[in-house]
């Protein structure tokens, strides 16, 4: 009997092959926008897809957050099977969104700063990859905007997912990899001066780093 409530449970993961799915489906989709050339390409798509690989291991291989913190959820959220799939939208259950959590706030929202993330990324990459051809300081399209606008890219994507799906352990690697971010985005610019040198801190000085000034 316990055997068959176990199967019961967990009957909505163990679906490796979305796992796997999904993951590369993700992953090569920035890939296609960031064609990774340089070293410090490869470790910021390699942050990126450490974090969609965990998100979606939760999401439909093995729901750990679920059974770790399924005691806290049964009693404050009575009633609830958090073991069916729909359940692990955590947001939309704890807010008391009843209705297919596919349509709630959270993942709504989600879905926007998903879709934006790319978009940023998909407007960015080319921008970058011909400034590198011409041997110039990056600074039309996004550029103009912020100096880090493939690493902002990369956030707005994650971030979307925590909105969508929050584990513990992706809530735990969001902030690293803000670190990580901000840590090679100081290296890229360092690297920048030695290459233009008052090109480059002239473009820093009016151009902020990750957030774009409102005027």
């Amino acid at each position: 009997m316990p055997r068959e409530i176990e199967m019961n449970e967990t009957s909505s993961y163990g679906l490796w092959s979305l796992v796997i799915i999904n993951s590369l489906f993700f992953i090569a989709f920035a890939f296609s926008f960031t064609r990774p050339r340089t070293s410090r390409d490869w470790r910021s798509l390699g942050a990126y897809s450490a974090f969609i690989l965990a998100l979606f291991t939760e999401m439909y291989g093995f729901p750990l957050t679920i059974y770790l913190l399924s005691g806290w959820l049964s009693s404050k959220f009575p009633g609830i099977d958090f073991f069916a799939h729909d359940s692990g939208h955590l947001l939309e259950v704890m807010f008391g969104w009843s209705s297919n959590p596919h349509f709630g706030p959270f993942h709504l929202l989600s879905t926007l700063f998903i879709v934006g993330g790319f978009w940023l990324l998909a407007k960015a990459w080319p921008v970058l990859l011909e400034a590198q051809r011409t041997r110039r300081v990056a600074d039309s399209g996004p550029y103009a905007r912020i100096r880090h606008p493939q690493y902002v890219a990369f956030v707005l994507v994650m971030f979307g997912f925590l909105l969508q799906w929050p584990t513990l352990i992706t809530l735990i690697m969001f902030p690293v990899l803000l670190i990580v971010y901000a840590r090679l985005a100081r290296r890229e610019e360092l690297d920048a001066i030695e290459a233009f040198g008052d090109a480059y801190r002239s473009y820093r000085d009016r151009t902020p780093a990750f957030i774009p000034r409102l005027r």
